[in-house]
């Protein structure tokens, strides 16, 4: 076996509306490795304006876990459930929680957008990101990297030049 095939895998956990934090903190309390990808924004109120962290995929958080050891995890309060299919817990390719932890610790200006299916897949061969994979689609004269993780049908773009991608 591979170290692959052996490594936990990573699971996404749907959370209440605005308790993406809150699941992760808790999470995090109980020694489990969690990951919650974010983009900081603006925040204005009557008084002041306030950069915060928001959640680059509302309502998920994402955590990696023995399958067998769940429990703990939807004990956390604001854990709606753990994505699964027909019962069973949906594993999110490891690849594709690095990509994206990969772009949000980079400098790159980035954005949330929907996953779109069309495109097509490349992989960064210079730059910061070397190595990521995605789509890659035109939004107005600029190419976009679309780095997604597929369980929950969401995604995040990047601007990428033409010449830093290759076709897979």
């Amino acid at each position: 076996m591979d170290a692959e095939s052996i490594e936990t895998p990573w699971f996404a956990i749907w959370t209440r509306s605005r308790h993406e934090q809150l699941v992760r903190d808790q999470l995090e309390k109980k020694e489990v490795e969690a990951f919650l990808p974010t983009i900081p924004r603006w925040s204005r109120w009557k008084d002041r304006k306030k950069r915060i962290d928001w959640p680059l995929f509302p309502g998920y958080c994402f955590a990696r876990f023995a399958p067998a050891s769940r429990l703990p995890i939807l004990k956390c309060v604001g854990v709606v459930k753990i994505v699964s299919f027909n019962g069973d817990l949906a594993p999110i390719p490891s690849q594709e929680i690095e990509d994206v932890r990969r772009l949000v610790t980079s400098d790159l200006q980035y954005d949330p957008c929907p996953l779109i299916q069309e495109g097509s897949p490349v992989e960064v061969i210079h730059g910061p990101l070397k190595g990521v994979t995605g789509r890659l689609v035109r939004k107005g004269s600029q190419q976009q990297l679309i780095l997604s993780v597929e369980l929950i049908s969401r995604a995040v773009s990047v601007s990428v030049d033409a010449a830093d991608v290759r076709p897979l």
